[in-house]
């Protein structure tokens, strides 16, 4: 199938404000893009992009004072299919875990696992390591928070969204994911494109959207707490420790975000 994505996103800088922007789709599905994934600025400005540590591509700029739009519009491949499905995928041995894996059973900024760990023990020890128990995680952390997009703050973290029980999509990946690694699964956080494809639409004008993914018997799996169940079109643009690495944009100055629009639609009839 293929997947329209995009967005507009228009600021008010006070001042000439320099910005890191995160919203190219992540190189690893570079190949699937039909369309150049391409930022458009209004008025223009000259931008560069650099990878950052975790392999996603950022874009750094100064934008003038005023008001300055920032678009993209693209179309992606996609396969169509949910989420891999993969019950009988293990935990591997934190000793058997590829290095650069092992930075993500590490607490984080928003992943409090040394607040968490007993309690996640507790929840979840008695489930047999492996696809069971990431999935017993998902699970739990769906029934677990009530979404609303009132509830959102963005300063909220995996222990306070495990007490307040309310969130965005952003609540219950820090929750999932800070339950992974404190059972020592590494876990990483997405964030990406996801839109009602197939399922029946959800109200509420769309939104970039948070997963996350878990290292398995050597490969990274897809799993959304949010949702509680496989998706199709899943899109990536970003994956860190949780997000602070993947925020869409970080400013050095004062602005306001006055237009926020995103889409992704299926393509009928292709």
């Amino acid at each position: 199938m293929e997947i329209r994505v995009g967005y507009e996103l228009i600021y008010n800088c006070f001042q000439p404000t320099p910005m890191l922007l995160m919203l190219n789709i992540h190189s690893s599905r570079q190949r699937d893009l039909t369309a150049p994934d391409e930022m458009r600025t209004d008025p223009f400005v000259p931008y560069a992009g650099y990878y950052d540590g975790f392999g996603n591509w950022c874009t750094r700029l100064v934008a003038p004072a005023g008001q300055i739009k920032l678009t993209t519009d693209t179309v992606v491949n996609d396969s169509g299919l949910p989420d891999r499905f993969a019950p009988q995928a293990r935990q591997m041995p934190v000793e058997q875990l590829p290095s650069d894996v092992l930075i993500f059973l590490l607490g984080s900024r928003y992943c409090e696992t040394d607040r968490l760990s007993d309690t996640a023990w507790n929840l979840f020890g008695h489930i047999a390591p492996g696809w069971g128990r990431v999935q017993a995680i998902v699970d739990y952390v769906h029934n677990h928070i009530t979404f609303g997009y009132q509830y959102a703050r963005h300063t909220r973290t995996a222990w306070e969204a495990y007490n307040e029980r309310i969130g965005v999509c952003r609540d219950f990946t820090h929750l999932a994911v800070a339950f992974c690694r404190c059972m020592n699964i590494p876990a990483r956080y997405c964030t990406g494109y996801l839109g009602d494809i197939r399922v029946p639409p959800l109200p509420g004008p769309m939104d970039f959207s948070a997963w996350f993914e878990v290292f398995l018997d050597g490969e990274w799996y897809t799993f959304d707490a949010r949702h509680g169940e496989a998706r199709i079109g899943h899109i990536v643009i970003g994956r860190g420790r949780d997000a602070t690495d993947v925020a869409i944009s970080n400013s050095f100055g004062p602005n306001a975000l006055v237009g926020f629009k995103v889409w992704t639609d299926e393509i009928i009839g292709n």
